[in-house]
């Protein structure tokens, strides 16, 4: 078992210089332009001591998530569970990571720094144009910029139509859940719940379809 920094390092090579270097302190022109493109992000934050860290997927139409300088990104928050699992770690611990995906691009985006919640008109009044005005926006001083290579999505041929699993191949999502919680007989198919999410969505993006 590797239990120490040394053990760690003799399994591996030195990182190269590239590799060292491209780590930027700040958002250049070629990751605005990612996130300009990107519909799709992963949240990582972590709460009060001895907690486990937590993972969230955010989405939205390109660019949904904000350039707002080379410093800083704004979130609009999103309906979602209403666990508030990331916004209540962040009020623990402000550090959060991003990594930014785009469909058919194979590099991705991490970003590392600290995030506060903001309701203030100011900043909720930025999406209002796009969509409806989101309860919070989660504003990200950004501390790292790191452009990922390929490979970890060329290995999982994400973007690959003969890599894509039937949804057929597992159980529907109230089947799952139902099973999880031992609830009563599912009442709703999976047509219809991603109908009703689709509604959800299309209220939600109500100002940027008119």
């Amino acid at each position: 078992m590797i239990s120490t920094a040394e053990q760690l390092r003799a399994l591996y090579a030195a990182p190269g210089e590239r590799a060292l270097r491209k780590q930027q302190a700040q958002l250049d022109v070629h990751c605005q332009r990612f996130i300009a493109l990107s519909p799709f992000c992963v949240l990582s934050t972590g709460g009060t001591a001895g907690t486990f860290m937590d993972a969230s997927p955010r989405g939205g139409p390109p660019g949904f998530v904000h350039v707002a300088d080379a410093h800083t990104v704004l979130l609009p928050d999103a309906g979602g569970n209403n666990r508030l699992d990331t916004l209540g770690n962040l009020l623990q611990d402000p550090r959060i990571g991003l990594l930014f995906l785009v469909p058919g691009v194979d590099e991705s985006l991490r970003i590392n720094g600290t995030a506060r919640l903001r309701d203030e008109p100011e900043f909720t009044g930025r999406f209002s144009a796009e969509r409806q005005r989101p309860k919070l926006v989660i504003e990200v001083q950004v501390a790292e910029a790191y452009l990922h290579c390929a490979k970890a999505l060329m290995r999982s041929r994400l973007w690959q139509v003969g890599a894509q699993v039937e949804r057929s191949a597992l159980p529907t999502m109230n089947e799952m859940v139902h099973d999880q919680i031992q609830a009563g007989p599912v009442q709703e198919s999976q047509d219809a719940m991603v109908q009703r999410y689709a509604r959800q969505i299309a209220d939600e993006l109500a100002p940027l379809a008119g």
